[in-house]
């Protein structure tokens, strides 16, 4: 019985998804630390023991040694076979939307900054320069080759992006007088802008926006706390990011036809 392309195809793309996630959990945990993420190799942090290949399998590995390590049985955080599911499932969807292409291998370069982004400001609350200040560079200069981009639609989403969320953190801080916005987060929209241009970054601050303020005022219900909970802003504006890439476009034709 033959497997079809489009199914074996999909398959890789899961799968070179879910391999890219064990390089991004190494990411997650070193970054924050100003470690590099290349040398030494992977190693339980409990007992430094090296990681077999056999044992570094995305997903499998974790489910095969029943979330623990080989050597000593510490147990192994279920967030490296989570990263390695999502950033699968973003590869996987990103193909099946625009198959091989230049924009595809843009993307999930994207996505997959996104991706280490999050759980580092979710764990950390930090957004690490590493990511968001190359990142402009690339979508800028990524616009140039990929004309689904443009370059002056770029230049603009970087100033559009940066500036906005460095004015919202001026007045912010002129009026409560405190800091409410991240450096972070005005670079990572910056950056988003960079790839996706000024309408992007509009969308992408009114969707994180909305969603930050229904979870932000959940969470301060169910943990009963006051408005100064600090709530990371960057998976937000991450979550939007991903949202616009999929379906941001029709999102914003049903806004702009909404009563007509």
């Amino acid at each position: 019985m033959s497997v079809s392309p489009s199914i074996l195809y999909s398959f890789f793309a899961f799968a070179l998804g879910a391999v890219v996630g064990s390089f991004l959990n190494v990411c997650i945990c070193r970054m924050p630390k100003d470690e590099s993420v290349v040398f030494p190799p992977s190693h339980c942090t409990s007992c430094d023991y090296r990681i077999r290949w056999y044992d570094n399998i995305p997903l499998l590995s974790y489910l095969l040694l029943r979330g623990r390590c080989r050597a000593c049985g510490a147990s192994i955080s279920a967030q490296y076979p989570l990263v390695e599911l999502v950033n699968g499932a973003l590869a996987l969807a990103l193909f099946l939307k625009f198959g091989p292409t230049p924009i595809f291998a843009v993307l999930f370069l994207f996505c997959c900054a996104m991706v280490v982004l999050t759980f580092i400001d979710l764990e950390h609350r930090i957004i690490p320069d590493a990511i968001t200040l190359p990142g402009i560079v690339i979508g800028f200069a990524v616009s140039f080759f990929v004309p689904h981009f443009g370059w002056l639609n770029s230049l603009i989403g970087i100033v559009a992006g940066g500036g906005s969320l460095l004015l919202i953190a001026y007045l912010y801080q002129a009026i409560a007088k405190k800091d409410g916005m991240g450096g972070g987060d005005i670079k990572l929209l910056a950056m988003m802008g960079a790839f996706f241009g000024w309408k992007a970054v509009l969308f992408i601050i009114f969707a994180a926006s909305l969603v930050g303020s229904v979870i932000g005022v959940g969470v301060m219900l169910m943990q009963k706390k006051d408005s100064t909970l600090a709530i990371p802003f960057g998976p937000f504006l991450a979550s939007a990011a991903v949202l616009y890439i999929f379906c941001g476009n029709r999102i914003i034709f049903w806004y702009l036809h909404l009563g007509r």
